[in-house]
């Protein structure tokens, strides 16, 4: 076993809205004390920094209280705009740590509506960065839909066609396939089709890199949140390519001991999401099962 590999991609960890968003959270609590600090939803999505967060005075709430006090943070995912309106009605001091690139894809969604254009936002319905992009749009319009495959579309189909301008934004985290996609679908059935390719470009690196990595890995491990998007999609694009396996935590390891034992090329890659010390434990088991 001695002679196995093991590679850690650049483009691993905390991207640039995620770690701005944690560091200023945490100097807000220690800037203020005496204040209540809270965020709207999980920070970022992962237990371990939510848990950090929690034991350093940082709550996590789920609802908007009737009353609140403090500071409530915005996280990087973004908020429909009446959240923000009834933070303040609540009485919260409100710190918008909105990703700039999530405020790019809110503005672009927002031209597009302005401008009569039948919004298409290529995402996930259910997670917290579509539903503030589709919220934004909604302002303007009520023409907007959210989908990740063409079958979702189909329906609207009739809709689209006679509508003739559509407008397309993307999720940050998404994979360039599934947009690619669906545009060569609306370009078939709509006059005019407008594509802002909003996937970020630190997800556009990560992604790319990974595929590299996975080419010369016979095994490659992918560290993060089930629940994170973009660190789903990492282990999608690249399952086709080499044997994946997506952990949260070192602890998942022992699961796979074949796998691992057999491996001479390991490579590891992590979600925008996953903070370094987790990435760092994952090398660590890995290292002394490679000197056992």
């Amino acid at each position: 076993m001695n002679s196995q590999n093991i590679k850690l991609a650049k483009f691993a960890g905390f991207c640039y809205g995620v770690k701005r968003a944690v560091e200023t959270a945490k100097k807000l609590k220690s800037e203020n004390p005496d204040k209540e600090i809270c965020v709207l939803g999980d920070l970022i999505h992962n237990m371990d920094v939510i848990q950090e967060l929690d034991q350093i005075g940082i709550k996590t709430i789920y609802e908007i209280p009737q009353k609140g006090e403090g500071i409530c943070v915005i996280r990087s995912h973004g908020e429909a705009p009446e959240v923000f309106e009834k933070l303040k009605k609540a009485g919260f001091e409100v710190v918008d740590m909105t990703c700039l690139d999530v405020k790019k894809v809110q503005q672009k969604a927002i031209e597009l509506a302005q401008n009569e254009f039948f919004v298409v936002i290529v995402g996930k319905p259910n997670h917290p960065e579509v539903i503030a992009i589709k919220a934004n749009a909604e302002q303007f319009t009520n023409k907007v839909l959210v989908a990740t495959t063409v079958e979702e579309i189909k329906p609207f189909e009739k809709q689209i066609k006679e509508h003739k301008k559509v407008g397309v934004v993307v999720q940050t985290t998404q994979m360039l396939s599934t947009l690619n996609d669906i545009v060569t679908y609306l370009n078939s059935i709509a006059k005019e089709v407008l594509i802002h390719n909003t996937i970020c470009q630190s997800t556009a690196m990560r992604q790319a890199e990974a595929k590299e990595l996975a080419k010369e890995s016979d095994l490659m491990i992918v560290v993060g949140s089930k629940k994170s998007a973009n660190t789903t999609h990492l282990a999608e694009i690249i399952k086709d390519i080499t044997k994946t396996i997506h952990i949260e935590n070192d602890s998942e390891l022992d699961n796979y001991s074949e796998l691992l034992n057999t491996a001479q090329e390991i490579g590891i890659t992590a979600g925008a999401s996953t903070p370094q010390k987790i990435i760092d434990k994952v090398i660590n088991e890995l290292t002394k099962r490679k000197e056992k």
